[in-house]
């Protein structure tokens, strides 16, 4: 009886551990090329990139906002990327397990040069975080930086799907 005990124990933890192990989001490295990449997954589509840093307080203060935007939006592609190091990955997966985000699209950074990464992205964003990209479906593009309401999304996203 006891070693039965054992035998579903070990069963129901391992279950656990892929169970967590599924939930927990899978950052693709962000190198140059990655943006364009990004586009034209996206081609004919409306979407959202948001981007953060494990670092910045408002950043994992307004994700909480952008699961809300997420479920109310599910016909949005929301992509966030991560401008730390690719060496961060766990704690940045962390933060997007704890705020709900493990099932939108993740980026992290993965070259030294980051400027040459934002530069890519937009050659008029300073590095200022959080910084959100609102694309309609001819990627005619909106950037804004800082943490936005509900009902700024909100707003901007029926821009976009316009």
């Amino acid at each position: 009886m006891r070693s039965k005990f054992l035998t579903l124990l070990f069963i129901g933890l391992i279950f656990l551990a892929q169970t967590a192990k599924a939930e927990s989001p899978t950052l693709k490295p962000f190198i140059t090329g990655s943006y364009q990449q990004l586009l034209s997954s996206n081609t004919g589509k409306p979407f959202m990139l948001a981007i953060w840093s494990i670092t910045c307080p408002s950043c994992i203060k307004d994700m909480t906002v952008l699961n809300a935007v997420h479920k109310a939006h599910p016909e949005i592609n929301i992509i966030m990327l991560s401008t730390d190091d690719i060496a961060e990955t766990v704690e940045a997966q962390k933060i997007l397990t704890n705020n709900q985000l493990t099932d939108v699209e993740q980026w992290i950074y993965a070259e030294e040069n980051s400027q040459k990464l934002q530069f890519e992205i937009d050659p008029t964003w300073y590095g200022e975080l959080p910084r959100t990209y609102f694309f309609d479906k001819t990627h005619q593009r909106e950037g804004v930086s800082g943490v936005l309401s509900k009902k700024d999304y909100e707003a901007r996203i029926t821009k976009i799907l316009k």
